[in-house]
Parts: C-alpha cells; structure tokens; sequence
C-alpha cells in the first residue's frame, strides 16, 4: 500500500472515530473536547493504535484550528463590548486571575519546573473554557438570567489578559531576553490599542473590505487574511492566536455574524484536530504519575472559579443562587488551556510531565466544568429541604 493511501485510511479513521466521539459527548450532555483529547491519546504514541502517516497534516490542521477558535471568539465581541465589559468587570477580573492563577503556579513550584512552568501552568489553570461555558449556558437556557452578563464579563477580561499573557509565554519559552519579552508585550498592547481604535471608528471599512455577497468568495477572504495576520503576528512574536483573536474584534456587524455562521463548521472540524493533535503528543503512560496533582488542581480551581463567581454576582446584588449559578458557570476550562500547554509542548524548557499534567487537568474539568453547572440548582433545592422550617414565636399569654 503506498503512503497516499496509507494516509488517506489513517485520516478517515481520525476523522471518523471523532464523529462517533461529538455524537456521544451530545448524547451524555458534555463538550466533545475531553473524549477528543482521548481519542489522541489513543491514537498517539504509546497509545493503543498509533498513527505515524498523517503528522505532516494534523500539525498545521491543529494551528489552522487554534486560529479558527480565536478568530470565532474575537467576532462575538466588538470593540465596545470589550470595553464595557472591562469597566465592569476589572475588580472581579483581577480577583480570578490571582484565584486561579495560584494553583497551577503553586505545585508548577512545588515540582520543580521553576518559573517557566510556574508561567504555563498559571495560564493552564487561570482561563475558563468561553466555549463550553457559552455552550453550557445556552443548553440550560441560562442565558437571560441576571448573572449571565457578569459571567460573561468575566470571559472578556480573561479574553482581553490572554491577549497580553500569550505574547509574553511564546517570547519566554523560545527563550528570549527580558527585554524581549517586554519588547513582546509593548508590541501587543500596541497591536491591541490599535485594533480597538480602528474598530470603533473604522470598522464598517474592515467589514467591507472581507464581506462578499458570494459565499465562496467571502470564505476565502475571511479565512485568507485570518492566516495573514495571524502569520504575520506569529513573526513578530505576538502570538498568531493573538492576531486572530484581535482580527475578529475588529469585524463588526452582519459581516461578524454571517462570518461566525460561515466559519463554525470549519472551527468546530480544525479544532477538533487540535485537541486530538494535542492528545498525539502525551503518552498515557506518564498520566498516572500525575494523576493525583490534576485531582488536587480540580478541587482547587473549582473552588477558587465558584468564589470568583459568587464576589462577582454578590457585587451587582444578586442572589445565593445566582452566586452559586455564576461560580459554576466559570468552572470548565478547555481550550485556552489546551493551546498554553500546546505552545509548550515544543519548548526544551518545559518539563514533559506538564504536559501529561495540563491534558489531565483539563479532561477532568471540562466533564466537572458542564456536570457542576448542571447540578448546583438540584443541590441548591435539596439544601433548601434539608433547612429546618422555622419555629413560631410564642405568644404572650404563654
């Protein structure tokens, strides 16, 4: 069998095995990105069947994939938006990242991986999945409750901090100067003031300039400067995530929306290849020697996520169980945790246990993540039950 061949079975089986994977992840209720991580691991080295003829593709499908996921996330807000949402949310936005951050630092520290790690895992452990959580909050028809917008405002600013945090990594990992990792970050808070100025004032001009009452012609246009701009980030060491993330800012109106329906199916196919690209890369033999500190790191962030939510929704007057909703809500992380980790997976000065511990971490809350939002109403309802009713007050006469 020649390797075309070979490759083309190779692919189909990914591709297939995937389909059966999102079909049974919308059966049981959960995002399909942990059961894709598994089927990496499945087909990865040291896994039951691995696959060697198709590393060319699944490696630029993968960045395709992380491209893809941030330009979608960039086009659900514009510049305004972000904006607001930062005024409203800064206080508590500060308060998640030293929550958050803290854990995966903490035992990045504790294991020896030095402040490398310590910046990785940070990231790992900081960010909520905007996917799942956007997809959890729709499923439960949550999204016009009071606490929705809180939560939301959360997942900008977390937007807007990895916007400054990604440049900063990819410059420490190649391993680059200090003033080169501020030279990274002056470049992208520049990069980031500029697209929003243009996309305040100007962005009815970038929108035209991709729009395209051609379907085919608009893809191309979209897709085609999405990878422009995220190559040319990538060159000036902002990160190509970055890039796209900030393209999508500034695509505004009905070109955003009909850009977002046009793109969903590719993200959803590219992204999927990402997970299972990061899956090829951990073997599930080193898992289990790091089993117990993913469990640790669960617990910990998903108390940590439920405090942030509950301060924040307690500070625009909501109630315990809005609270509890919002802090449930933030718990899922996925994908933002999955590409930090991938842009250490290359890098001789990470520890390659930190992979097996970021893969980890993130299968277990991204299931914990969608069941925890699921279930902290029938929980709030049976501590309700199990309160003692009040007892009247005795009358004067007795």
């Amino acid at each position: 069998m020649d390797n075309t061949a070979l490759e083309l079975i190779e692919l189909g089986a990914v591709f297939f095995a995937l389909g059966l994977l999102g079909r049974i992840a919308g059966k049981i209720g959960l995002s399909p990105i942990p059961l894709y991580l598994l089927g990496g691991l499945f087909f990865g080295t040291g896994g039951v069947v691995p696959l060697h003829g198709i590393e060319g593709f699944t490696t630029i499908a993968g960045e395709v994939g992380v491209i893809l996921l941030l330009l979608l996330l960039g086009l659900e807000y514009s510049a305004t938006e972000l904006i607001d949402g930062m005024r409203r949310s800064w206080t508590a936005g500060i308060l998640d990242v030293v929550l958050n951050a803290a854990p995966g630092v903490a035992v990045a520290l504790i294991l020896g991986w030095g402040p490398v790690g310590a910046l990785v895992m940070g990231g790992v452990t900081y960010i909520s999945s905007s996917g799942i959580v956007a997809k959890v909050l729709g499923d439960l028809g949550r999204l016009g409750n009071r606490e929705t917008p809180v939560v939301l405002s959360i997942l900008v600013f977390e937007d807007l901090v990895m916007a400054l945090y990604l440049p900063i990594l990819t410059a420490v990992l190649i391993g680059v100067t200090l003033a080169g990792a501020l030279s990274a970050v002056g470049i992208s808070v520049a990069v980031l003031v500029v697209v929003l100025v243009v996309a305040l004032r100007y962005g009815r001009f970038v929108s035209a300039v991709v729009d395209s009452p051609d379907r085919e012609v608009f893809l191309l246009k979209v897709l085609g400067l999405a990878l422009l701009v995220a190559g040319f980030a990538s060159a000036m060491q902002v990160s190509a995530a970055v890039g796209a993330f900030l393209l999508g800012i500034a695509i505004s109106g009905s070109t955003a929306e009909n850009a977002t329906k046009l793109l969903e199916p590719l993200r959803d196919l590219f992204a999927a290849v990402f997970f299972v690209v990061f899956g090829l890369h951990t073997d599930p033999a080193s898992i289990p020697p790091v089993l117990g500190w993913a469990v640790v790191l669960a617990v910990a962030t998903t108390a940590t996520k439920l405090v942030t939510g509950w301060w924040a929704a307690g500070r625009v007057g909501i109630g315990p169980l809005g609270r509890a909703r919002a802090g449930a809500a933030l718990i899922a992380r996925g994908e933002f945790s999955i590409v930090i980790a991938g842009l250490a997976v290359t890098s001789a000065a990470v520890d390659d246990r930190m992979i097996a511990l970021a893969t980890t971490y993130v299968l277990l809350m991204a299931v914990i993540g969608p069941v925890a939002a699921r279930l902290v109403e029938p929980a709030a309802a049976w501590v309700r039950t199990r309160r003692p009713s009040a007892t009247p007050a005795p009358s004067a006469g007795n």
